[in-house]
Parts: structure tokens; C-alpha cells; sequence
């Protein structure tokens, strides 16, 4: 909702990360469950970006317990996301998750969540601090450590990076055919990459659309994944 009224909408700073360093057209597909023709959609585009949002996914859907009182929910959303996600990377469509989107994609394969990181023991507080300037908010947190050999590895051409956190939820079991990227210092998974997909399909859960300008990684991340839907574009012509 913005207001009264009830909107379909994303963050400019996706849009701007799509545009300058994917270097692709960004499309906002509306979150219409089972209205929305899947299978059509899928012949039209060249990758899609699940992106960050105030609501969670309902914990109902992985078997978790249910939310606290005035946790924003969107049941449209995950209508809509929970099944298009396998279809897509089934069908060769790049696709990449961000924080949502991260978690949206662990739960379409069969994983389950953490609602409240920080009351799990041994984990530390993964989300910001609101009180905050959003530079602060989005600034350096904690490092992750990237798997030996993995994609994320490639892209930084290093084995760890320091990464923004801004995030209650947290990945508890990890899904069927995903293989972990990234490990914050405490132990939590903090990307992973679908095991089985003929292109690129990567998930992290913090927000490397911030500023992606400021940020090499950033940009040689959205570059990847704008690089796997020119290859779809070029090669997939008879969908």
C-alpha cells in the first residue's frame, strides 16, 4: 500500500542496477498469482530479478511457525514469484534474487527460513539499524566467505567481500538442487546458486543493488547476469 491505495511497485535503486550496470531494460512484471500467464511471460523475457521487499514470504508455505503481529505479508506476491521461479530456470531464463528474492527462491525449491536471525543462537544481528542514514543502513557489515570454486568466487576473483545486511530472516534449511556460494562469518548461508540450471540462477541475500556504480563487484555481478540474458536473447530463438 502507498496510502490508501494498493500499488504494484519496485525500488528505483533495482530499476537503476538493471538499467546502467546489467545493461538491460527493466520490465515490471505485477504480482498476479495465477492471472498471470507464466508460460507466455517466459517466451518474452531474457532474465528476471526477484528483488528485496518489506513483506516476507508466509511462513505457512515452508512449515514454519506462524508470523509475529504486524509482520507485512504479500500472499499475490508469493503467488506469483513461488511457482515462476522453477519455471524459469527450467525453461534456461537467467534469473538472480536479492534478500526476498533470496529467500523466495530457497523456499520454491523446498527450503525453509529463520524469522528472527538474531534470537538464534550463535548468530549475530543481520539486520540494520533504522535510526540510521541509508548509506549508513547499506554501508559494509560483516564478510561473507565464498565457496572454493563457485560463481562468486569467479565474479570477485577473491574468497571473501565485505556486504551490506538488512535482513530479519535468514536461510534455515537449504532447498533441493541448490549449492551454497557464500557463508557469513557466523555460519549463515548468505547466497547459493541452483545446481542444474542451464544459466545463470544466483541468489544473496544482501543488497548488491546499492550503488552498484560504487561497487566493483556489484556491477561485475548485474554484468553477469545481464551478460546470461543477452546469451537467451541470442540463442534461445525458437521459444
Amino acid at each position: 500500500m502507498l496510502g490508501p491505495h494498493p500499488f504494484h511497485a519496485v525500488g528505483e535503486k533495482y530499476i537503476t542496477a538493471v538499467l546502467d550496470a546489467a545493461q538491460a531494460l527493466p520490465l515490471l512484471i505485477p504480482s498476479l498469482g495465477k492471472e498471470l500467464a507464466m508460460g507466455e511471460l517466459l517466451e518474452e523475457i531474457d532474465g528476471l530479478l526477484f528483488t528485496g521487499s518489506p513483506s516476507n514470504v508466509e511462513p505457512h508455505i515452508y512449515g514454519g511457525e506462524p508470523s509475529r503481529p504486524g509482520t507485512l505479508h504479500d500472499p499475490e506476491r508469493d503467488a506469483t514469484t513461488l511457482p515462476l521461479i522453477p519455471r524459469a530456470i527450467e525453461a534456461g531464463v537467467p534469473v538472480l534474487g536479492v534478500c526476498r528474492g533470496f529467500q523466495e527462491m530457497n523456499v520454491a525449491f523446498g527450503g525453509t527460513l529463520w524469522q528472527h536471525v538474531v534470537e538464534v543462537p550463535g548468530h549475530k544481528v543481520h539486520h540494520e539499524d533504522s535510526t540510521q542514514s541509508l548509506d549508513v543502513q547499506y554501508g559494509p557489515s560483516h564478510t561473507v566467505m565464498f565457496a572454493e570454486g563457485g560463481m562468486l568466487q569467479a565474479i570477485a576473483g577473491t574468497n571473501q567481500l565485505m556486504v551490506n545486511s538488512l535482513h530479519h530472516q535468514g536461510l534455515r534449511t537449504l532447498g533441493r538442487n541448490l549449492v551454497e556460494e557464500a557463508r557469513a562469518e557466523d555460519g549463515l548461508i548468505e547466497a547459493f546458486r541452483v545446481d542444474d540450471a542451464r544459466r545463470f540462477a544466483l541468489a544473496v541475500q544482501w543488497h548488491p543493488e546499492w550503488k552498484t556504480d560504487e561497487n566493483p563487484f556489484s556491477t561485475a555481478l548485474f554484468k553477469a547476469f545481464g551478460d546470461a540474458a543477452r546469451d537467451r536473447a541470442a540463442h534461445d530463438t525458437d521459444r
